[in-house]
């Protein structure tokens, strides 16, 4: 399925919250790697993240296809888009 780039944001936007929950969870019980997370926090947080960031890379990918312009193009500006959007103009 096609995707638009404002929907591109969105879906970055989403990955990025799920990131999000997984540092706060490394902050608040440690790294994975030294003391071991519950199997609930692995699947709920680490795989709920890996699969919103394949998605993105995945619609990424077709998108750029689909314009002909360079991926990593279409990344950066998905990128600076979802993590620095544009202030809202002030209503003079």
């Amino acid at each position: 399925m096609a995707h638009t780039f404002d929907e591109l944001v969105e879906m970055q936007k989403t990955a990025d919250e799920a990131h999000g929950r997984v540092m706060d969870l490394r902050d608040t019980y440690g790294r994975p790697t030294a003391t071991p997370w519950s199997p609930q926090q692995t699947e709920a947080a680490w795989q709920n993240w890996r699969d919103l960031a394949g998605e993105v890379q995945e619609a990424v990918t077709a998108h750029a296809t689909e314009e002909g312009t360079p991926r990593y193009d279409v990344e950066a500006v998905v990128r600076t888009k979802a993590r620095r959007p544009e202030p809202e103009p002030a209503n003079a």
